[in-house]
């Protein structure tokens, strides 16, 4: 890190949304401006976890698709502290006297509209000018990014994912919701039927996901390339059991249109575009698969659309 010290943003971050994006575009322009370095500063576990944990939410990123779309950002680097009871305790003026200013040498500190740290959130942005003023660091506050005259935050997104409004979801967040996951060898009853599904190890429970569901999904392959870039396929998903076939289990089975080929063990990330219908039981596997058809027919018409 810059020997000169940080510009230092300081949150949860879950989601990594549009408002969180003004954040650390800001972080990073204001760095630039002064020759410092950028430095996001989150926590692991989400404190709720550790603070009050029947009130801890679903997340809308796991910790590593929050460290990725974090670095992605713009700035020098990402800092992950493991949020402890013994943290939750440090009130603001240790949080930032030994954390930031002694740790991370933090000369500036931007923050959201409605940010709170140390004990009890009581670490408002008030309070924190005044310990600015007092020992010498710059705080900057950014304005809320507001769409319909709201502010856009985890609360609102990961109740627009509850309830499956994805496209609300997307827009708030700058992009679609997705996951992460690897692809364990199932049962093969797909490819006995023609139509070949690729199936997820079972999420995080702590991950939100939509209503259960066939959705129309879009698919990356990390581990293949197309032409430099990361191969990309639209397809179909079942979220939920697969009752046709006596499952039970929650799972995420994915068909891939126009692929062909192996892809037990690979790690996939999982876009979802519109859901298509409700999980049901079909009286015979040729009932199960004219509905299969028509689903990849609409998947194919929302994806080209």
């Amino acid at each position: 890190m810059n020997g000169g010290g940080a510009v230092v943003t300081v949150g949860t971050f879950d989601g990594v949304h549009r408002g969180h994006q003004a954040v650390l575009a800001e972080v990073a322009r204001r760095a630039r401006t002064q020759g410092l370095a950028s430095l996001v500063v989150t926590f692991e576990p989400h404190p709720l976890e550790v603070v009050n944990p029947t009130a801890a939410p679903k997340l809308l990123t796991l910790p590593e698709e929050k460290r990725g779309l974090l670095a992605a950002l713009g700035v020098n680097r990402v800092e992950v502290l493991p949020f402890t009871h013994d943290l939750a305790q440090l009130g603001p003026e240790e949080f930032v006297r030994d954390v930031l200013r002694v740790r991370f040498a933090m000369r500036e500190l931007v923050l959201g509209y409605d940010h709170g740290f140390g004990r009890g959130r009581s670490g408002d942005a008030e309070a924190v000018r005044r310990l600015g003023a007092a020992d010498g660091f710059a705080v900057d506050v950014v304005d809320a990014v507001r769409e319909d005259g709201q502010p856009i935050s985890s609360t609102l997104i990961r109740a627009a994912v509850a309830h499956g409004e994805l496209e609300l979801a997307r827009r708030w967040l700058g992009r679609p919701y997705s996951c992460a996951g690897t692809v364990e060898r199932g049962a093969g009853r797909g490819r006995t039927i023609g139509i070949p599904t690729a199936n997820l190890a079972p999420p995080d429970p702590r991950k939100l996901l939509p209503p259960d569901g066939v959705y129309a999904v879009w698919v990356e392959l990390p581990g293949k390339e197309e032409g430099g870039r990361v191969a990309r396929y639209g397809g179909m998903m079942n979220q939920g059991p697969r009752p046709t076939f006596g499952v039970a289990a929650r799972g995420l089975e994915i068909h891939l249109f126009d692929f062909a080929g192996e892809l037990h063990g690979e790690r996939l990330k999982v876009e979802w575009v519109r859901w298509l219908r409700e999980v049901r039981t079909f009286p015979s596997r040729e009932a199960l698969v004219a509905q299969l058809e028509r689903d990849r027919a609409a998947a194919l018409a929302i994806l080209k659309g």
